[in-house]
């Protein structure tokens, strides 16, 4: 992967300690950038930055939940004394919540949107304000085809998916006039834990790529489930100068599954 603008930079990649979000961590680090590896398990995201380190990358790990803004506040504050000015924001951090809405608890609901769409106000909020008097920046939210397309027993994802879509591209046109871009990569299914915890067996990447008629739900026409790295090679595109004029975009990465036009 040829990528420019990304040597150099300081990174920050929350939800970094698996899945895409380590994969974003290791893509930008492998290009150059010091990352600022953050997650809520601090063993996961140290074990993460330790394997990348030891491969002669510039990564540090942070534990903080996302969903806190006080703690979210620190990191921030840290990254910039430690590491430097924040180039490039990638909110990666996210939890599933399965279930239908008459089987769904306060808690349940609450919590989805704590971290998917709270975690990407907090964090955006912090790092905008540094970036707009510098003048540049690019920043990444991965959402989700959920936000785009309903799905059955996944309202609370969809919902807080959607609602950090529209929150950054609406960030978007707010910091466009300071030479920040914001877009959004829209995952489809993925093999991630996050992923396999919604398959009952073997054969789920097979029922995933065939699609679900009673529910609804279409299958996948490249006719694979997409790797972390499918989706972290769009996450740094839309970080690099290759995607110096592009703002506001949702770029789904999920082998045509949401049938989007």
């Amino acid at each position: 992967m040829n990528r420019t603008g990304i040597s150099g930079k300081v990174a920050i990649v929350t939800g970094a300690g698996q899945g895409i979000g380590a994969e974003v961590a290791a893509a930008l680090a492998e290009l150059g950038a010091e990352v600022a590896a953050v997650d809520r398990n601090g063993e996961q995201v140290e074990t993460v930055a330790a394997r990348l380190t030891e491969q002669g990358h510039r990564v540090r790990a942070h534990r903080a939940d996302v969903a806190d803004p006080a703690a979210v506040a620190d990191v921030v504050a840290l990254v910039e004394a430690e590491q430097g000015p924040v180039d490039i924001l990638a909110n990666v951090a996210g939890v599933l919540q399965h279930g239908t809405v008459q089987e769904m608890t306060d808690a349940e609901w609450q919590r989805t949107f704590a971290v998917n769409t709270t975690g990407v106000f907090n964090f955006c909020r912090e790092v905008s304000r540094r970036m707009v008097s510098r003048r540049r920046g690019a920043i990444v939210t991965v959402g989700s085809n959920a936000a785009g397309v309903p799905r059955h027993s996944m309202s609370a994802y969809a919902a807080s998916k959607a609602a950090a879509t529209m929150f950054t591209k609406s960030l978007g046109l707010e910091l466009a006039e300071h030479g920040i871009r914001c877009n959004i990569v829209a995952p489809g299914s993925t093999d991630t834990e996050m992923q396999r915890g919604m398959w009952a067996d073997d054969d789920g990447a097979a029922r995933v790529i065939a699609g679900s008629p009673e529910t609804y739900k279409a299958g996948i026409p490249l006719r694979k489930i997409a790797t972390p790295a499918d989706i972290a090679n769009a996450v740094v595109f839309l970080a690099s100068e290759e995607a110096g004029h592009i703002t506001m975009h949702d770029l789904y990465v999920d082998g045509g599954a949401a049938l989007r036009a």
